[in-house]
């Protein structure tokens, strides 16, 4: 148990753990003796060759930060651990030894394979047991960006996480001429299971950046003095704060890139007119990042491994769990700042593209903070509108011109046609066979209940929306709506059923769970094998969640036909509606959750059986 900082002291005691040089992976570089030659301490060095057999030594040393330290987990004496080079086409043996005095594992995130290589204590297979061992074997049927780490008890939020880098078996559609990778983390010196009994307790904790009498009057300067205030009275009716942007913020995260805090200022070298490939990866526990190269654009040309149409953006929202690879091409030789600020606007991770080593940017201001709406609270877009003019920051409200009348707009995927540049045009699907009758699992509203604090009377489609805070901010956001596959997805069939499933919590109890069930109350999904189904995702929490379904591609249903974007994590924002197809081709038991860990842990969390 730690003390609560006093209000105010918050980013004092940031600026002192992140203004101080972070030494990361400095503390555990050393190898075990039996670490294979293709394996890296740098975590964002790419091996020069893809191998098909590790040996990954799971263990602990401490792990400091500035003048902060605590225990790692590491993988081969690094933390984070080594980045990982596969190929497509290979039969993968993973040899992990766990050194540790409890259980362990490793999850390889986003990758194809059987339940039982998948790496969930509980579900798919044992563990790792405690100074026991386990091999893993698969084959890999695909390429791209994506990650590994834990899924035992807390030791992802303690740096047991890392990079996989899968060649593909032809030539690569691109040819960059430098190859990063970019893992995005969150640290703190406190265990995660105090961080956890400290929300329990009280589950503004983190949270000190309340609405107060100055902001009162700059929205009263906006909207009135009334509504302002009618505002105000609305959120405490609801016993909510419309600050609730993150669980846990920069008063007690150091934000990395790399392992690196933002003084040490991870650099990577280039030369001008190169074109560079940042593999992005968001390795947090807990945070969502605003990722940008200020003066820079770049183009996604890959999201969850999987490659899209290139989209040229200026920044994008990445949530944990998430992959987006981007191509950017500087032409001055000077530094260009990397700057990831978090969701919440606490804090940043900053690195460097430079032509040599020592070089260093200019790190830009944090943009303001984003205040929730009632959008995010479910009620649409044109409910509980008064007086809410005032609000900086709401998000969702660009394009209202018009739209009298058009509340019940949860069904229209992808928001396509909206007068948003940053909207991409839809593609008419085309059926490919006839469409069977759709069976719908539906709940029903969930109650509002111990596990439950709110319920979305009018979810919405946001896929077009990048993100609380990121519109009409000056520069072109990427969003879900953008992404559009290379190719149709390989299964073409309609659905034959639709699961519905309400995403809920109370977070004054600091309770997760998908319709107001948490994970100890509610029984598995099951699936028929090959089934065809559509996953509709209802937010009725006013925060982000990404959703994570082990073991299949999620086809996000974004307007774009049938070149939807295969995703393996999908934000759902607060306050909507989205959907997904799944083809449930692989059997076996696998895991839906939240992964912001927290929230996994505490009740967001389903198994999918398919048989």
């Amino acid at each position: 148990m730690i003390t609560r900082p006093r209000a105010g002291a918050g980013f004092s005691r940031r600026q002192f753990v992140t203004g101080l040089t972070g030494l990361g992976l400095a503390a555990c570089t050393k190898l075990q003796p039996d670490t294979p030659l293709s394996a890296t301490t740098d975590a964002s060095a790419i091996p020069p060759a893809a191998a098909s057999r590790y040996a990954l030594t799971i263990d602990t040393c401490p792990w400091t930060i500035g003048r902060k330290t605590g225990r790692g987990f590491t993988v081969n004496g690094s933390v984070p651990a080594p980045t990982l080079r596969w190929r497509e086409g290979d039969d993968m043996v993973l040899d992990v030894i766990n050194r540790l005095d409890a259980p362990t594992s490793i999850h390889w995130h986003g990758i194809r394979l059987p339940a039982d290589m998948d790496g969930v204590p509980g579900v798919s297979f044992a563990g790792v047991p405690a100074k026991g061992s386990f091999t893993y074997r698969f084959p890999v049927r695909q390429s791209g960006t994506y990650w590994y780490h834990s899924h035992s008890g807390m030791q992802e939020a303690q740096g047991l996480f890392g990079a996989l880098v899968i060649d593909p078996k032809g030539a690569p559609l691109r040819h960059p001429d430098r190859d990063y990778v970019m893992v995005l983390s969150d640290w703190s010196d406190v265990a995660p299971h105090d961080i956890i009994s400290n929300l329990k307790q009280q589950d503004d904790y983190y949270n000190f950046r309340q609405r107060t009498v100055a902001s009162l009057f700059h929205e009263a300067r906006e909207s009135g003095l009334g509504s302002a205030i009618n505002n105000r009275l609305m959120w405490s009716r609801m016993r909510m704060s419309a600050t609730d942007i993150s669980d846990v913020s920069g008063v007690i995260y150091t934000y990395l890139i790399n392992g690196q805090s933002p003084d040490a200022n991870w650099t990577g070298v280039f030369t001008p007119g190169e074109r560079i490939r940042l593999r992005v990866i968001n390795a947090s526990a807990m945070t969502l990042f605003d990722f940008r190269i200020p003066g820079l654009s770049f183009d996604v040309i890959a999201a969850d491994g999987q490659a899209v149409e290139p989209v040229r953006v200026e920044e994008f929202r990445i949530a944990p769990a998430e992959t987006y690879d981007v191509i950017v091409q500087p032409t001055d030789g000077r530094a260009w700042t990397i700057f990831a600020q978090s969701e919440d606007r606490t804090g940043f991770a900053r690195g460097t593209l430079a032509p040599q080593k020592g070089m260093a940017g200019p790190v830009p201001p944090m943009d303001p903070r984003p205040v929730r709406s009632m959008v995010d609270m479910g009620m649409g877009r044109m409910s509980g509108m008064s007086g809410m003019s005032g609000m900086s920051g709401m998000s969702g409200m660009s394009g209202m011109s018009g739209m009298s009348g058009m509340s019940g707009m949860s069904g229209m995927s992808g928001m396509s046609g909206m007068t948003s540049p940053q909207t991409a045009p839809s593609t008419p699907e085309t059926p490919s066979v006839a469409t069977p009758t759709l069976v719908v699992d539906d709940p029903g509203s969930p109650p509002k209940n111990v596990e439950n604090q709110n319920v979305a009377t009018n979810p919405v489609d946001r896929l077009a929306e990048p993100g609380d805070g990121l519109e009409q901010n000056g520069r072109k956001v990427l969003s879900y709506a953008m992404l559009r596959a290379l190719r149709p997805a390989p299964d073409l069939r309609p659905p034959s059923r639709e699961i519905i499933l309400h995403l809920t919590g109370n977070m004054m109890r600091y309770i997760w769970g998908f319709d107001a069930r948490k994970f100890s109350e509610a029984g598995p999904i099951h699936l028929a094998l090959n089934e065809r189904v559509r996953i509709t995702l209802i937010n009725d929490t006013m925060m982000e969640h990404p959703i994570h379904l082990h073991g299949f591609w999620s086809e996000l249903e974004n307007g774009q036909g049938d070149l939807r974007p295969n995703k393996h994590t999908i934000i759902s924002q607060p306050g909507s509606k989205l959907s997904y197809l799944v083809t449930a081709d692989t059997p076996g038991m696998w895991a839906l959750h939240c992964h912001l860990i927290y929230h996994m842990h505490l009740g967001m969390f389903r198994t999918v059986v398919v048989s």
